[in-house]
């Protein structure tokens, strides 16, 4: 018997009635009577009662019927295991959005170096949303910041990124060498909007901030935020990443924070199920390998 003859097995076991069951599986009525016969006849058994109420399974054929759903749906896996085997030289990854603009543009020149034959299907979006893309298997890997776990997820961190303080030219914290966290004045502080983890980061690192700011003192990228900042419309608080010199704006300048610094871990996640660990180690690697004002952690490789 074929796969094509189960299924009209289980069209006819569904409709319970040939007729339906031919016009479903888009054949001829003659056609897929004589499927079910000749599946009756290699088996040696009835699998349905025909009567002129309609048709109904014999207690054989119904257990007949659940091993061809069964069967249909291993062959279908086959085929996902070679769909899967098409694509495996293709890395889907996750990328938070305060990470991407200043971490992808090396990184893609530094895993093309590493693993030529792989390449990059980029999903750059928030924790929340990775992290479901992630545990539904949409998504290989994801880069993000710490904390984060979940169950069957590995999560290995791979650097520490120092917060600076962001200023307008004029400010009077543009003198200074370093500032205190408890400095910072609430009224003029700028953040993302809530679901960023860079927002809750910051107000982590200055507690005394944990009430919604103001109306007009959101933006909705750190690229805003340092509009905003250049517009003269507050101070804000920048990963070290977005304030290299490629960014570099004369109309802000960014100041270290005292000791203590606050600062936010990066991490890989990826799901144990599903693991690619060739390809997730390249991806590792490659990030360890890109020129960042970043400490890593457990030395470069």
């Amino acid at each position: 018997m074929t796969l094509t003859e189960l299924k009209y097995l289980i069209a006819v076991a569904d409709e319970k009635h040939f007729g339906r069951a031919a016009e479903r599986s888009f054949v001829s009525q003659p056609s897929l009577s004589a499927a079910i016969k000749n599946i009756e006849q290699e088996l040696g058994v009835r699998v349905f009662e025909r009567s002129k109420r309609g048709v109904e399974l014999t207690d054989v054929g119904a257990e007949i019927v659940e091993q061809a759903r069964r069967t249909l749906d291993e062959a279908a896996r086959i085929k996902a295991v070679a769909k899967q085997g098409r694509g495996r030289h293709r890395l889907r990854l996750g990328v938070i959005h305060t990470i991407a603009p200043y971490l992808l543009p090396q990184l893609v020149v530094a895993l093309r170096k590493l693993a030529p034959e792989m390449s990059l299907d980029i999903e750059e979006n928030m924790t929340a949303n990775l992290d479901r893309l992630l545990k539904s298997g949409e998504l290989d890997a994801v880069i993000l910041a710490l904390p984060y776990e979940a169950p069957g997820i590995e999560v290995e961190p791979i650097y520490d990124e120092e917060f600076l303080v962001v200023v307008p030219q004029g400010h009077p914290f543009g003198r200074r060498r370093a500032v205190p966290v408890d400095e910072l004045d609430a009224g003029e502080l700028l953040l993302l909007p809530v679901g960023h983890c860079l927002r809750d980061q910051v107000l982590g690192a200055c507690t005394e901030f944990s009430r919604p700011p103001p109306a007009g003192r959101l933006g909705n990228s750190l690229e805003t935020l340092r509009s905003m900042v250049a517009s003269g419309l507050g101070v804000t608080v920048l990963p070290k990443t977005a304030l290299t010199e490629r960014y570099d704006s004369p109309l802000v300048k960014s100041v270290p924070f005292a000791e203590p610094r606050p600062k936010r871990r990066i991490a890989v996640a990826w799901r144990k199920a599903g693991a690619r660990p060739g390809a997730v180690r390249k991806l590792i690697d490659a990030i360890k390998s890109v020129d960042l004002p970043v400490e890593l952690l457990g030395g470069a490789e």
